[in-house]
């Protein structure tokens, strides 16, 4: 990300965070944080899967 002419940091800071956000980075960090069971993984999988399912209905 480049710094444009007339441009503040705070509008900066924003543009950022908000690009770090919609990347998902946190929850990308959070998930390798720790070691799950592959068992847990696909449990919660399928939970997601179920979960997007009933958005769609």
């Amino acid at each position: 990300m480049i710094k444009k002419r007339g441009e503040s940091k705070d509008a900066l800071f924003r543009k950022f965070t908000r690009m770090f956000i919609d990347e998902d980075v946190v929850t990308e960090v959070r998930k390798k944080l720790f070691y799950k069971k592959p068992s847990i993984l696909r449990k919660e999988e399928e939970k997601e899967r179920v979960q997007h399912r009933h958005k769609k209905i």
